[in-house]
């Protein structure tokens, strides 16, 4: 199959690749209950020594540049309460977490999670995060730009292959909220 963005060697029907995903995203793709149909999110066998965004464009393709969003893992504080919340940004962006995802989160205080929080509550490798199978309860805020693009290239719970994902899929995701202006230059 051909993928719809970028240029890669293999692509196919994420729900033809379970045993390529992590658990939880192996999961969700399975139970994938969207108005997208789950033959729409193809998975991309990719290397995992490319898998930073200015090496990964440079071998997969630069449209992909624009095209790429980064799922990260943030924490949100307040008395003595914390809440862990996924955030979904184009790769060209970077995640406003002292502004929006600090007033969403009704936090006193935000930060990205440390890595070994958000691997170990998410069951996914650092570096290939996806909103896909994120802990039941959790917010997915994702950044309206990322849910107007046709397809997006994100993570697939490990640093080898992606996922191509319609961007409107993110929208209807578990705890999913769509907001202008979480991802700034």
């Amino acid at each position: 199959m051909r993928a719809p963005i970028g240029q890669f060697d293999n692509a196919r029907p994420a729900p033809a690749c379970l045993g390529e995903l992590t658990a939880p995203v192996a999961d969700a793709v399975r139970h994938w209950r969207g108005s997208v149909p789950a033959e729409q999110i193809v998975y991309v066998d990719t290397d995992p020594e490319w898998a930073d965004t200015a090496t990964f464009v440079e071998h997969y393709g630069q449209d992909l540049l624009e095209r790429s969003a980064n799922c990260v893992v943030v924490s949100g504080k307040r008395g003595g309460e914390s809440t862990l919340a996924a955030c979904l940004v184009l790769s060209t962006t970077r995640v406003d977490v002292n502004g929006v995802v600090r007033r969403r989160l009704g936090a006193r205080k935000a930060s990205f999670a440390s890595m070994d929080t958000a691997t170990g509550e998410t069951g996914m490798e650092y570096g290939g995060i996806t909103p896909l199978g994120l802990p039941d309860g959790w917010p997915l805020l994702v950044d309206a730009a990322v849910a107007d693009l046709p397809y997006v290239l994100v993570g697939s719970g490990r640093r080898r292959g992606k996922l191509l994902v319609p961007g409107k899929a993110f929208a209807q995701l578990p705890g999913a909220e769509v907001l202008e202006g979480l991802g700034v230059s």
